[in-house]
């Protein structure tokens, strides 16, 4: 029997099969009014909204022969609620855009859904709407805006970290640029390749990682602010590249030990990639979506891990005292 596509349904079958998914994820009370009107409603109880939103294009951010559609789903929102986390709110809400070739196949757009609706009760954040659109041949284009509440604290900016502020990271460096390599070296594993054996395992994790985005730790968004965080970023383009961005809006210099770095290295990273290819992927591999964030001396909770500290100086990233030669993702100039 051939499969069932976009073309095969009208906008209101294809709204019809996805409700019941994205059902599941409405248990919250601030959602006064979901999907199936103009606009949803949701309760605001701080009175600030944080915004947030990112797309993922096929081919230019997942590939179908690597990724399923349940991939992408858990990847799109996870790109989102890190970014909630890191300005150190809760994620309260997600609205959902498709944009497919009407040729696209329904269960791929179902398995996207199911991704989707996953990693939004894991997140505690309701899909509250969205919207449907063709594209032309070839394309389909999944966008999320995230809402999030900050709960009476103020956002944690990228420009308050301060000299004397230590460095620290929460979640792991380097894993979905790692699967990334190993993807594109053709020695990775894909949705299709099913229960890895041992030996494949440490590749399994980090390819798992590249296609999912993992479990970001969005929880410790909020409480890295309720113990002081002075700046915060998501991890999404490049240790490198994303504490660069902190260290020029604050005016400080980030001196990371080469010994931390290493450590974070270790592991699954250096079993699949070797040392200096896995080092390599802590300081520039992207996708991550762990937290970065800096804190007064002595307020580092302790789910984080210090990488370094802030002085006084020209802004920049270094380790042990030099810059890195690697720098990390850049959409427009990779």
């Amino acid at each position: 029997m051939a499969p069932t596509r976009l073309s095969d349904l009208s906008e209101g079958d294809l709204l019809a099969r996805l409700f019941p998914i994205f059902d599941g994820t409405k248990g919250v009370a601030r959602l006064v009014l979901g999907p199936g009107d103009d606009a949803a409603v949701l309760g605001s109880p701080s009175g600030a909204v944080v915004l947030t939103t990112d797309s993922m294009v096929r081919d230019r951010d997942w590939r179908d022969d690597w990724s399923s559609g349940h991939d992408v789903g858990r990847k799109v929102v996870a790109q989102n609620v890190a970014d909630i986390a890191a300005m150190g709110a809760v994620p309260t809400g997600l609205l959902v855009a498709l944009a497919a070739d009407p040729s696209t196949e329904l269960a791929w757009v179902l398995d996207l859904a199911e991704g989707i609706a996953e990693a939004a009760r894991e997140a505690g954040a309701p899909v509250v709407g969205g919207d449907l659109s063709s594209a032309g041949e070839g394309t389909v284009l999944v966008a999320i805006t995230a809402t999030g509440d900050l709960g009476g604290r103020a956002p944690v900016r990228r420009d308050g970290a301060r000299p004397g502020d230590v460095v620290a990271v929460c979640g792991g460096l380097g894993r979905s640029g790692g699967g990334l390599q190993l993807l594109l070296e053709g020695r990775g594993r894909t949705h299709a390749d099913g229960e890895p054996e041992p030996a494949d395992r440490a590749v399994h994790e980090l390819c798992l990682v590249h296609r999912t985005a993992g479990a970001p730790p969005v929880e410790q968004g909020p409480l890295a602010a309720d113990a002081g965080a002075t700046s915060m970023i998501d991890i999404s383009d490049g240790l490198v590249r994303d504490l660069g961005r902190v260290a020029r809006a604050s005016g400080v210099r980030m001196e990371l030990s080469g010994a931390a770095l290493a450590r974070a290295s270790a592991g699954a990273l250096t079993e699949a990639l070797g040392e200096a290819d896995a080092l390599r992927q802590v300081l520039s591999g992207g996708e991550e979506h762990s937290l970065a964030a800096t804190f007064p001396a002595g307020a580092v909770p302790q789910e984080w891990d210090v990488l370094g500290v802030c002085a006084e100086g020209e802004p920049a990233v270094v380790v042990d005292g030099q810059v890195p030669l690697v720098t990390g993702w850049d959409h427009f100039r990779p």
